[in-house]
């Protein structure tokens, strides 16, 4: 006697979010201002402003930056809004921190073009498992876009969710 196998996960009315699919697969790179401070210590702007102008800003083409100095140093704000202005044209996106800085900015960038009406009373599973890293705080700021428009928000894996929210009746 053969039992016939049924699938309640593909007949179930849970939509899936797969951040992963959210990835921006450009280049990311970091550019350290130490390696334009006199001394390891300071940052002269007439030099500093020389190298702006003469430097080959177009290496940047299509990747994302993150600028940042690493040596214990004080360096004026201006000088990373000069490398912004220098960056802008080429990269896809410059931001001020590490790459976990910068990689937080492209996901938040990406969860912004979600149209969270498209989730309007779903119950909807954010995929847990990923083939590149997904950042905490993209999860985080999907819930907070998602959690005012769902029925339901589960994390996991169709087969095996855990329940985050459900929307109160009444």
């Amino acid at each position: 006697m053969e039992t016939e196998i049924i699938n309640r996960v593909a007949g179930s009315s849970l939509v899936s979010l797969d951040l992963e699919t959210y990835y921006h697969p450009g280049q990311r790179v970091v550019y350290d201002l130490k390696d334009n401070l006199y001394m390891g210590l300071i940052l002269k702007e007439k030099e500093f402003r020389a190298f702006l102008k003469e430097h080959d800003w177009s290496q940047y083409a299509g990747k994302n930056v993150a600028i940042t100095c690493t040596e214990d140093a004080i360096v004026p704000t201006w000088a990373y809004m000069l490398l912004t202005l220098q960056l802008q044209p080429y990269a896809n996106t410059v931001v001020f921190g590490t790459l976990s800085d910068l990689d937080e900015k492209l996901y938040f960038d990406a969860i912004a073009t979600i149209n969270p009406e498209d989730y309007r009373d779903a119950k909807v599973v954010v995929k847990g498992c990923s083939k590149v890293p997904v950042p905490t705080a993209a999860y985080v700021e999907l819930t907070r876009r998602l959690q005012p428009v769902v029925q339901s928000l589960l994390f996991g894996e169709p087969c095996s969710t855990v329940p985050l929210y459900k929307r109160p009746k009444g």
